[in-house]
């Protein structure tokens, strides 16, 4: 079965090697064409949204926003003009859970499955294949995509009906995203005050203040590595659904509100390419001080 994979990002472009090292027929489509040819050079056939809509059963797209997602899907010569009855097609973009449930509603139409099925790792789960993926849709599409969610991630779980894949991004990106802004916070105290924040942090991650987030983000702070895993442009606009979202449904979020004015400060000062983690430069330059290792 030949599967069409749209969108060769940071992320894209490991998961789309890793279909290929476990054997999947893969057409590839992405507007950068350097990474266009390398996925090429690994194994992967280029195509466009057209072609991939014509010959593929199975398809997924791996790209910044929705309105990207409906503009490959329902633009000129998108997928959808050539998509057959039975495809199942599984957005893996961090979106809103309305464009999720606008993608479903218009596929259904033309007998074409629809998963909306984010991801949490960043690039690291990308490239070893340990993503953690949650899905919203129908049962029969969400299994139709199963082995290739078994390839791309670690654990893989249909939480619901559409959008509700999207839903559960949004809350992983308002817990990960306001405790790198809280660990942030902590970390530029204890510099400030002249503790090593590299002996600070070995000496509470084995208790309560222990964390994934803790132990993902602060080796890269002290080291300064800001080098993006998960950039902090596509937080930035993760927050923001976050916010419009909450907003739709008279959900107040006062953290996340302001931790969306810290990231918008973040971008006025060049920062949306740095790693998430690099929402410490924000509390740091408050304090004036920097969270790094000590000689």
């Amino acid at each position: 079965m030949k599967v069409g994979f749209i969108g060769l990002g940071i992320m894209g472009r490991p998961m789309a090697k890793n279909m290929l090292k476990a054997g999947v027929e893969l057409l590839v489509a992405d507007l950068n064409k350097e990474a266009v040819a390398d996925v090429v050079a690994a194994g992967a056939e280029e195509a466009s949204y057209a072609e991939i809509g014509e010959r593929c059963e199975r398809i997924i797209i791996m790209v910044p926003s929705g309105e990207i997602t409906k503009s490959i899907l329902f633009g000129e010569g998108g997928v959808a003009s050539t998509v057959k009855a039975g495809t199942v097609i599984c957005d893996m973009s961090s979106v809103t859970p309305v464009e999720s449930q606008d993608c479903y509603q218009a596929l259904k139409e033309k007998g074409v499955g629809f998963v909306d099925a984010p991801v949490s790792g960043g690039e690291p789960g990308a490239i070893a294949g340990t993503l953690a993926i949650m899905a919203g849709g129908d049962e029969k599409d969400f299994d139709e995509m199963k082995e290739y969610f078994d390839i791309l991630g670690s654990s893989a779980l249909l939480i619901g009906g559409s959008g509700s894949g999207s839903v559960t991004k949004l809350a992983n990106q308002v817990i990960v995203n306001n405790t790198i802004a809280v660990v942030s916070e902590a970390f530029v105290l204890a510099a400030k005050a002249g503790a090593d924040p590299q002996k600070v942090y070995e000496a509470i991650r084995g208790g309560l203040a222990g964390s994934a987030v803790l132990d993902a983000k602060i080796p890269m702070i002290v080291e300064r590595n800001f080098k993006p895993g998960g950039p902090i442009r596509i937080n930035h606009k993760d927050i923001k659904n976050v916010v419009n979202t909450a907003h739709s449904i008279d959900v107040p979020i006062p953290y996340t509100a302001q931790l969306y004015e810290i990231l918008q400060t973040l971008k006025i000062h060049g920062h949306m390419n740095d790693d998430h983690g690099g929402i410490v430069q924000y509390f740091e330059k408050l304090a004036d001080v920097e969270v790094k290792k000590m000689n």
